[in-house]
Parts: C-alpha cells; sequence; structure tokens
C-alpha cells in the first residue's frame, strides 16, 4: 500500500519511503491546497540537498529554517510559522521516538492508542489526528485494533472526506467537494 496523491512522482516517493515527511505534510496541510502540503516535504528535502531528518530540523537554527521555508515559492502561505511548528514536531519526535517518526504509530497496539499518540504531537488537533489515523490505515496498511472507529467518520469505508482517501484527480475532486459542501452547511448555520 502507498501514498498516490495527484501531486508530483518525487513528492509521492519522499511521503513513501519518509514517514517523517508524511508527518511533515499532514502538519502543513492547513490554509493551502493540498497538494501544496503534501508537496512542501519534497520541496524542503531538494532545498536541503537530502531528506530531512527530525535530529536535524529540531537542531536547525531557527531563523535559517525560516529562511529556508521562505525561499520562493515559499513552502507554505506562512513560511516563518510553518517552520517553527516543523521544528516543534521534530522536536517531540527525538525526544519522545528518538527521531523516528515511523514510532508513532509502529508501536501502537490499539486504535485509541495511535490517536492519543498522533494528537499529542505538536500542530495535530483532534480533526487533523483522526484524518492522520485514517490514512494510515486506508493509505499505509497502519490497522491495530479499532483504528476506524478512532478515525472516527474519516475512517469509514468508501467515503470520500479526507487525504486518506485521496488516489487520483477524481477522489481529489469528491474529496473537495465534501469539504465544500461542509463549509458552506458551517456558514448557513451560523447565519441562523
Amino acid at each position: 500500500m502507498t501514498v498516490s496523491l495527484p501531486i508530483a512522482p518525487e513528492a509521492n516517493a519522499l511521503l513513501n519511503r519518509s514517514p517523517l515527511a508524511l508527518l511533515m505534510a499532514m502538519l502543513l496541510d492547513q490554509q493551502v491546497p493540498l497538494e501544496r502540503a503534501f508537496s512542501a516535504p519534497a520541496d524542503l528535502a531538494r532545498r536541503l540537498g537530502h531528506d530531512p531528518e527530525a535530529g536535524e530540523l529540531a537542531d536547525y537554527d531557527p531563523d535559517a529554517l525560516v529562511a529556508v521555508f521562505s525561499e520562493r515559492p515559499a513552502l507554505h502561505r506562512f513560511p516563518k510559522a510553518m517552520a517553527a511548528r516543523v521544528q516543534s514536531l521534530c522536536r517531540v519526535l527525538v525526544e519522545t521516538y528518538d527521531g523516528d517518526a515511523e514510532r508513532v504509530w509502529s508501536g501502537a497496539e490499539t486504535g485509541r492508542e495511535l490517536l492519543k499518540r498522533v494528537g499529542a504531537l505538536p500542530g495535530f488537533g483532534e480533526q487533523k489526528a483522526k484524518i492522520f489515523v485514517a490514512l494510515l490505515g486506508k493509505r499505509l496498511g497502519v490497522r491495530p485494533e479499532g483504528w476506524r472507529e478512532a478515525a472516527g467518520h474519516y475512517g469509514e469505508e468508501s467515503s470520500h472526506r479526507s487525504v486518506a482517501d485521496i488516489v487520483d484527480e477524481a477522489s481529489l475532486g469528491e474529496v473537495r467537494s465534501y469539504k465544500q459542501q461542509m463549509k458552506a452547511a458551517a456558514k448557513a448555520k451560523s447565519k441562523a
């Protein structure tokens, strides 16, 4: 099983070989198009000249990391804030998982434990943690007992709610349509 998003092949390749890249992409998936967020780790790797490691980014000079994130085109709409979030994520990975991002999910025995581990990471609120659990289960075969329940409605079979459900341009369109419907419903509810 693999992550196969409608982005550059080298970006997909990095997401599939680097658990850190996958976590960073999910972290960056806010207030930018999904394609930008999930391509950013490959762009970061290109700028660094190698696949980034958690220890390296945790110890990186914060101003220098902001400069790398800010190079045009910027890795995110908010390069300074997201460079700091990536660095915070990497510091937790070093302190808690010896810098091995995959250990966030490889040792989880239940879906609830997996959700708790992901939700404890900087920048991963409840919804983002559930989406990531669904992504791990649906795309990468990380399926501890109860993972679908832990992922909530993002874990449902044949749904089109999040990045966990995207495999091509058509499914990307379905996810975008779902998100637009949710935004419209929330807007209508706030006016009522």
